[in-house]
């Protein structure tokens, strides 16, 4: 039983783990599932009025967002627990970018790329500091982060939602096989 518990779970086993989350929550709360609108719950309880954006009664969403954070930082926690261990990334993957200059696969992400030395490089900049003011701008221009979209909004048919998620894996390979490779300065 402890292996299940500190082995990544087979794709067959988490997505529909994933997939029937998504209407259970909707027969529970009736509400839309993202982490971005839990996010916005968050930053409404604690952040001083002011602000148009947070200035709404998050009370009434009955706490359920809150409590499915907490139950995020506890996964994690929990996670972190196992060990770091090693992110399972193919060879030519690896060779890839080993061409790129990113060669630490020891941990979750390659501190060439993330960590408080490689934030001060320009490279190291661009992708933690403006890479993370677009994601927050695309989210909230979107009305939904990746999760909200690809899992809630799929499963409910919206179109806007398929739109979004098809322009998220068309941004994704624009910045994997374009962006990355001219911001490291491998070329094109």
């Amino acid at each position: 039983m402890m292996s299940f518990l500190t082995q990544p779970w087979p794709w067959y086993v988490a997505g529909p783990a994933i997939g029937l989350t998504v209407p259970l929550v909707y027969l529970y709360a009736g509400r839309k599932w993202g982490i971005s609108s839990t996010f916005r719950d968050v930053c409404a309880a604690t952040i001083p009025s002011g602000l148009d954006y947070f200035d709404y009664s998050w009370r009434h969403l009955g706490g359920w967002r809150l409590t499915m954070a907490a139950g995020l930082m506890i996964g994690g926690f929990v996670a972190a627990l196992t060990g770091p261990g090693d992110v399972a990334i193919s060879e030519a993957t690896r060779a890839d970018l080993g061409g790129l200059g990113i060669n630490d696969f020891a941990g979750v992400v390659p501190s060439e790329l993330f960590s408080w030395s490689a934030l001060a490089t320009v490279p190291g900049f661009v992708l933690i500091v403006v890479g993370g003011f677009l994601v927050g701008f695309g989210t909230r221009y979107a009305n939904g982060c990746t999760s909200g979209h690809a899992i809630s909004g799929l499963s409910a048919l919206r179109v806007t939602s398929l739109v979004a998620v098809i322009g998220f894996f068309i941004g994704g390979l624009v910045s994997t096989h374009l962006l990355l490779p001219m911001l490291l300065g491998g070329g094109m």
